[in-house]
């Protein structure tokens, strides 16, 4: 059964080496393309979330995002992701050290009441409902364009202040527009201006960020 496999193409191999030659074959791929060493860090956490590492390199940081997110976590601000799958892809990556909450408020049923009541989506009320735990942490939005959209809008307004936000939430109506938006905000973010992204993405962007601030 072993050779039949074998004979197939198929490659047997243990979990580290597995993680080793991805990471090679993202060095490989990325060739001469140049960055700081810090952004290439997470472009090419990116680039093994999403098997792709032209994509990762379309992706926008903001000359303080790295710098601020950082700081954030060395300094345990709060972490806030607009869907749970964010957070779980984050949880198991946070130091000992750190003591700021990380939390999503999308399942809650006060969220559920502000949707219905403003008319709005269950996402863009939960940003609404937490808006208290942004100032000086990280907001990690990956799935819903309407929780970017409120993010922007809640920060215009002077209601909120978050050190760093991920913005990349997936679809094909509204990611893109949201993401352009925030390319005009002055607040640290990471994003990518197109109508790709997702939950995974944002997760690997914080663990980079979380494995900065450990050095």
């Amino acid at each position: 059964m072993e050779e039949n496999k074998t004979e197939r193409g198929r490659q047997y191999l243990r979990p580290q080496e597995i993680y080793s030659r991805s990471f090679s074959i993202i060095k490989e791929e990325f060739g001469d393309y140049t960055c700081d060493d810090d952004q290439m860090l997470i472009r090419t956490r990116i680039a093994h979330t999403t098997a792709d590492v032209e994509f990762s390199k379309t992706f926008v940081f903001h000359p303080q995002a790295i710098e601020a997110g950082v700081k954030a976590i060395r300094e345990s601000r709060n972490i806030y992701t607009d869907v749970s799958m964010v957070s779980s892809g984050i949880r198991a990556r946070l130091p000992d050290v750190y003591s700021g909450s990380l939390s999503c408020m999308l399942y809650s049923d006060e969220a559920s009441a502000l949707a219905v009541e403003d008319g709005t989506t269950k996402s863009a009320a939960a940003i609404r409902l937490a808006r208290s735990e942004y100032d000086g942490g990280i907001v990690a939005i990956g799935n819903a364009p309407t929780a970017l959209f409120e993010l922007i809008d809640l920060i215009k307004a002077g209601e909120v202040r978050p050190a760093l936000i991920v913005g990349v939430p997936v679809g094909f109506v509204g990611a893109a527009e949201s993401k352009i938006e925030l390319l005009d905000l002055d607040v640290p973010f990471i994003t990518n201006p197109d109508r790709r992204g997702g939950s995974p993405i944002a997760a690997a962007i914080v663990n980079g960020l979380i494995a900065l601030a450990g050095r």
